[in-house]
C-alpha cells in the first residue's frame, strides 16, 4: 500500500515526524517501517516531549551499580554482595478501558522489567488514583483494577505490601495506574538489555504472539475519549502462572551462562526490544518473523512487530548454546524458538517467510538515538490566580471540632484501604516484615541477608497541583520521611510523571516544575533517579487529571529486625510532636472536602527543615530513645494521633500547645516536617537532651483507649477505628449513604 502523510497521522505520527522519517531512511518507508517508527516514537516508548527535562534529574550516586535509564530497572548495592533493584510504571489507558487486565498486565509488565535483569521480584506496591467513590463508574474501575492487581499478584507469587490510592473527581474518565516491583540480586549475577556479539542467535521465549496489545503503546500516548473502547485490542491479557514459569526459566537459564543480553517484550513488542537492545550494543538483527510463536494464524508483519502480547522476551545467546538455552524453556513448557541473529551494521532487517518486510537502522527508532527530542512552549496555567487569590481567613474556624474529625475519618482519601488491601496476598514470599506491627514504609528482608528494605509509594497531586515545584518536592519528602519514620536511610527514587496533554501550556508548566522540584529534593535527601515512567495524555473531557508525580522509594534497614513502627505501644507513653506546628489548612483534606474549596496553595514546606526533622528522627531511632514514629500527613495532626493508636487499640490524651494559631488548622491542617513520636517515662530525660535546641511540644499521653482532646471526652479508639476500617466498604455497599455524600 502506498505511505501517505495521512497514513502516517492515522499511526498518530505528525506530518513533521513523517518528513523527518523520510530524511533519515533517504526514502519513503513502507507500511511495516511506519508502523515501526510510530510505535517507536510515540511518548511511550520515545519520551520525546520529555527527555530533555529527565536528564536534569539527578541521576548518579555512590550505592548505583547501572547508570539511571541504561537497564530495564535501577539496580542500587545494599552491601553484602547484594543489590536491589527497582520500578514503577503506568498502565493508566488500558486500565481505563479494561480495568481488569489492564491492571493485571502492568503488574506483570513491572515485574518482568525485574527479573529481565536476573534479579528476584520479592515485593510489589501500587499508587491508584480514581474518581469519586459513589459514583457507579469509579466503583467499577476500583473493582476491576484490585481484582486485576490482586489476581496477578497473588497467582504470580510476589507479595502486595504497600501502596496508596485517593479519590478526587479529576481522574474520573481517565484512572492511574502505577505499578512498582522491587527485586533482590546478586551482584556480578545481572544481565543487561544489550545485544552484542556478531552471529549469536537471537531467541524469542514466553507465550506465543497475538493480536492483543497491537498498537499499545501508541494507544497510551493520546487522550481518552468517548470512543476509546473502540481500541479494546489495544489492551494486552495476561496470563500469571505463565509469567510464574518464565520467571523461573529465565533465573534459571542466566545460571548456564549462554545469555549475552535480554530484554522484555513491553511496549511496543518486539520492534522496541529487537531496536533497544541493538541500538545499545551498537549492532544489527536480521529477524525471521515467520519464526515467531503464535497463537492466531495469519498475522501480518506490523501486526507481529507491535504486538504486545504478554509474558515474552528477546534473548541474545553465545553461539554454540543454544541447546541448553532450548533445554531450560523446554523444561518449564514454554516456547523458545531461534528467530535470527546479530549482525554488524546497525540494520534491523525482518523477514517473512524469505520476504524482506522492513529495513530500519536501529538507531533511529530509539529514545536517546534518533527519535525526537521536543521543545515544548509552557506557561502558568490560569488557575493559579484563583490559588494566588485564597484567604484562608475568609473560613470559619468551626465550633465543633469532633464533629470535623468525625467526618474527616470517613473520607475515602482518609479512611483505611482495608477493603482493597485485603484483596492482596501480602505474606508469599515470607518476606513482609510488616504485618502485625504497621509501619510508614512497607519493611521487607533482602534474603538472604538479613537487611531490610523499606518500600514506598507517595504523591498528594492536590499539593502539586497547588504548586507543582514545592508539591513535587513534597512527593519526595513524603517518600524520605516514612522511610526515615521506619528505621531505613533513603536510597534511591524510581518516578511514575502522570500528566495531561503535553502540547497543553499549562501541562506542560506542570510537568517542568514538578520536575524542578523533585530533582532539588532528590539531591537533598542523596536519593538519585534510578529511573521510571513518564505517562502522558491523562485527560479527562474537561481537561486534564492532577499533576501526579508518584515517588517510588527505596531504603535500607541494616538489620530488617530494627525497624521503627508507627504504632503506640503502651498506656503511659509520653507523645510529642517533632517539628513545629502550624494553623495551616492550605490543600489539605479538610479545606478540600468539608469546605469545598478547590483552589488554595500547597501547604508549608521548606525544604531544609524537613532535611533536619529527619536527621532528627532517624538520630532518635538509633539511639533508641523513642517506642514509635509516624509521620503527619493527610488529614493533619489528629488523624496522625488516632492512627498511631489503632493497631494497640490505645487511646490518647492531647492538649494543644499553641492555639494563638487555629484550632481546625493545629488539629487538621497539614503543614509538612511533623513526625509523632511516643517516648517511655524513664527515657524521656534522655529524650528531652538529644532535642535540646529543636522544635518539638509534648502533646500527652498515650491512654488504655480513652480519646481526649483539650479535656473533651470524644469517645474510644475502638469507635474511631469502626468508622476508620469499615468506612469505604460502606460506601461500596451503599451504607451511611447520606454521611458519606456529605464527606465527599
Amino acid at each position: 500500500m502506498e505511505v501517505t502523510v495521512k497514513t502516517a497521522k492515522q499511526l498518530r505520527l505528525t506530518e513533521e515526524e513523517f518528513e523527518l522519517i523520510k530524511q533519515k531512511l533517504g526514502r519513503t518507508p513502507n507500511f511495516n517501517e511506519l508502523c515501526a517508527f510510530s510505535g517507536m516514537w510515540s511518548e511511550h516508548c520515545s519520551y520525546k516531549n520529555s527527555i530533555k527535562w529527565l536528564k536534569t534529574l539527578p541521576r548518579e550516586g555512590k550505592k548505583m551499580l547501572v547508570k539511571a535509564g541504561e537497564e530495564n530497572a535501577g539496580l542500587m548495592d545494599i552491601g553484602d554482595g547484594y543489590g536491589v533493584v527497582f520500578k514503577i510504571e503506568s498502565h493508566n489507558h488500558p486500565s481505563a478501558i479494561e480495568p481488569f487486565q489492564g491492571a493485571a498486565t502492568g503488574v506483570g509488565g513491572i515485574h518482568r522489567d525485574i527479573f529481565t535483569m536476573g534479579a528476584r521480584p520479592i515485593a510489589s506496591l501500587n499508587s491508584l488514583r480514581f474518581g469519586n467513590l459513589n459514583e457507579a463508574k469509579t466503583q467499577h474501575l476500583l473493582a476491576g483494577v484490585v481484582h486485576g492487581i490482586s489476581h496477578y499478584g497473588n497467582c504470580f507469587g510476589v507479595p502486595t505490601v504497600g501502596g496508596e490510592i485517593y479519590f478526587e473527581q479529576k481522574y474520573h474518565t481517565n484512572p492511574l495506574v502505577n505499578a512498582m516491583s522491587v527485586g533482590v540480586v546478586k551482584n556480578g549475577e545481572t544481565v543487561s538489555a544489550t545485544a552484542k556479539g556478531i552471529g549469536n542467535p537471537v531467541f524469542f521465549v514466553g507465550s506465543a504472539t497475538g493480536k492483543d496489545g497491537i498498537g499499545g503503546a501508541s494507544f497510551a500516548s493520546a487522550d481518552i475519549t468517548a470512543e476509546s473502547a473502540e481500541e479494546l485490542p489495544a489492551v494486552q491479557v495476561g496470563d500469571p502462572f505463565q509469567e510464574k514459569k518464565l520467571l523461573e526459566a529465565c533465573l534459571e537459564v542466566i545460571q548456564t551462562g549462554a545469555v549475552v543480553g535480554m530484554q522484555d517484550m513491553g511496549a511496543a513488542g518486539i520492534i522496541c526490544s529487537t531496536s533497544e537492545m541493538s541500538a545499545k550494543g551498537e549492532v544489527g538483527m536480521r529477524i525471521d518473523l515467520d519464526k515467531v510463536p503464535t497463537r492466531q494464524q495469519n498475522m501480518k508483519a506490523w501486526e507481529l512487530l507491535l504486538s504486545e502480547s504478554q509474558e515474552r522476551m528477546l534473548m541474545v545467546v553465545e553461539k554454540g548454546k543454544e541447546a541448553l538455552v532450548q533445554a531450560v524453556f523446554d523444561k518449564w513448557d514454554l516456547p523458545c524458538s531461534e528467530i535470527g541473529e546479530v549482525t554488524d551494521d546497525g540494520i534491523l532487517r525482518f523477514y517473512m517467510n524469505g520476504e524482506l518486510e522492513a529495513e530500519l537502522p536501529a538507531y533511529e527508532l530509539v529514545l536517546g538515538g534518533g527519535a525526537p527530542q521536543n521543545n515544548r512552549d509552557y506557561i502558568q496555567p490560569e488557575y493559579f490566580d484563583k490559588i494566588k487569590g485564597f484567604n484562608p481567613d475568609t473560613i470559619e474556624v468551626p465550633d465543633d471540632l469532633y464533629e470535623v474529625a468525625e467526618k474527616l475519618v470517613t473520607i475515602p482519601n482518609i479512611a483505611s484501604k482495608r477493603w482493597v488491601y485485603v484483596q492482596y496476598d501480602s505474606m508469599v514470599g515470607t518476606v513482609n516484615a510488616s504485618t502485625n506491627a504497621p509501619s510508614d514504609a512497607a519493611v521487607v528482608v533482602a534474603k538472604p541477608t538479613n537487611k531490610g528494605l523499606a518500600l514506598t509509594t507517595d504523591c498528594n497531586s492536590r499539593y502539586v497541583f497547588a504548586d507543582p515545584y514545592k508539591g513535587a518536592m513534597i512527593a519526595v519528602a513524603e517518600a524520605a520521611r516514612n522511610i526515615v519514620c521506619s528505621g531505613g536511610q533513603p536510597l534511591g527514587v524510581t518516578n511514575c510523571l502522570n500528566f495531561g496533554n503535553p502540547y497543553d501550556p499549562g501541562v506542560y508548566f506542570q510537568f517542568v516544575n514538578a520536575i524542578k522540584g523533585m530533582g532539588e529534593a532528590c539531591t537533598k535527601f542523596d536519593t538519585p533517579v534510578t529511573g521510571g515512567n513518564v505517562s502522558f495524555y491523562n485527560q479527562n473531557p474537561d481537561g486534564p487529571v492532577y499533576p501526579t508525580p508518584t515517588i517510588g522509594m527505596v531504603g535500607l534497614l541494616d538489620n530488617a529486625n530494627k525497624k521503627m513502627t508507627m504504632d503506640f505501644k503502651a498506656a503511659g507513653d509520653v507523645i510529642y510532636l517533632i517539628g513545629t506546628s502550624r494553623g495551616d489548612i492550605n490543600s489539605s483534606e479538610y479545606l478540600h472536602k468539608i469546605h469545598g474549596v478547590e483552589f488554595s496553595p500547597a501547604p508549608h514546606f521548606e525544604l531544609d527543615e524537613e532535611f533536619d526533622v529527619q536527621q532528627k528522627v532517624a538520630s532518635l531511632i538509633q539511639q533508641r530513645l523513642i517506642e514509635s514514629a509516624h509521620d503527619v500527613s493527610e488529614g493533619g495532626l489528629f488523624i496522625a494521633l488516632l492512627e498511631s493508636g489503632f493497631n494497640r487499640e490505645l487511646g490518647v490524651d492531647v492538649v494543644a500547645s499553641d492555639y494563638k494559631i487555629r484550632k481546625d488548622g493545629y488539629w487538621f491542617g497539614e503543614a509538612q516536617s511533623r513526625v509523632i513520636v511516643s517516648v517511655k517515662a524513664n527515657k524521656q530525660a534522655a529524650f528531652l537532651q538529644a532535642m535540646e535546641g529543636f522544635a518539638f511540644e509534648e502533646l500527652g499521653e498515650v491512654t488504655t483507649g480513652s480519646v481526649e482532646v483539650d479535656g473533651m471526652n470524644w469517645g474510644r479508639i475502638t469507635e474511631w477505628k469502626e468508622k476508620y476500617d469499615n468506612a469505604i466498604a460502606n460506601l461500596l455497599a451503599g451504607h451511611d449513604e447520606e454521611h458519606a455524600l456529605s464527606a465527599l
